[in-house]
C-alpha cells in the first residue's frame, strides 16, 4: 500500500541519550543539542511546505518527543496530537539501565546486531506487538502526516510503511536531529 506523505521526526537527544542509557518507557529531558536538533527540524519541515493546512500532526505522548514536537511545530503553529501507540518500545528490565550494565549483566553474542540485542530484553515488548501497534497508527494516516516518535518506533513504523517485513529492520538508517520522508512509496532521510 502507498499511503500518504509521512514526515517522521526522532525526538532530539536526551540526557539519557547523550549517557547510553536505554529509555523505553521511561524519559528523560532533552539536551541542549535535542533542543536544537528539534529547532532545526521545525526549519525543515516549514522548507517542505509543511502547514497545518496540509498535514495532520502526531506525537508519542512521551515527554521527549511531546517536548521535540512543541519546538518543531512551533514556527507552523501547529499542535501535535497524543497517540500512545507511537510510544517508544518496552524495554523491561533495561530501561534506565546504561549499555555497560547490560553488557555486564546481560551479555550476548560478540556479533549480535543492536536489532538482536533490543529482542532478547527481559521483560521487553515483543517484537510482534511494536509491529502491530505500528500498524494501527498507519491505518489512521488518511493524509499528509508529522509523526514525532522513538527511534524503535520510527524504524518499525518506516519498514511497515515501506512494506518491508520484520527481517528487514536493518534495511533502513537511522538517526536523530533529522526527518524521515515516506512519499510515494520512497524512502528518504533529509537533513539540513
Amino acid at each position: 500500500m502507498i499511503y500518504p506523505e509521512i514526515l517522521i521526526l526522532r525526538h532530539g537527544e536526551t540526557e539519557w541519550n547523550r549517557e547510553g542509557r536505554f529509555q523505553g518507557g521511561f524519559d528523560s529531558p532533552l539536551t541542549e543539542n535535542g533542543r536544537a536538533q528539534a529547532v532545526a527540524m521545525g526549519e525543515l519541515l516549514l522548507s517542505c511546505g509543511v502547514s497545518t493546512e496540509t498535514h495532520d500532526f502526531w506525537t508519542s505522548p512521551q515527554g521527549r518527543a511531546i517536548e521535540t514536537a512543541r519546538l518543531a511545530l512551533a514556527p507552523i503553529g501547529a499542535t501535535a496530537r497524543h497517540e500512545p501507540l507511537l510510544s517508544e518500545i518496552g524495554m523491561g528490565e533495561w530501561c534506565g539501565r546504561s549499555r555497560a550494565e547490560i553488557a555486564e549483566k546481560w551479555p550476548g553474542p560478540a556479533d549480535e546486531t543492536y536489532i538482536e540485542m533490543y529482542a532478547r530484553a527481559p521483560g521487553g515488548e515483543p517484537f510482534d506487538r511494536l509491529w502491530e501497534r505500528v500498524g494501527a497508527v498507519l491505518q489512521q494516516v488518511k493524509r499528509p502526516t508529522v509523526i514525532v516518535t522513538h527511534g524503535f518506533t520510527s524504524r518499525f513504523l518506516r519498514t511497515r510503511a515501506m512494506g518491508l517485513g520484520l527481517d528487514d529492520l536493518d534495511r533502513l538508517p537511522g538517526g536523530q536531529g533529522v526527518i524521515f520522508r515516506i512519499r510515494n512509496g520512497e524512502h528518504e532521510k533529509l537533513t539540513e
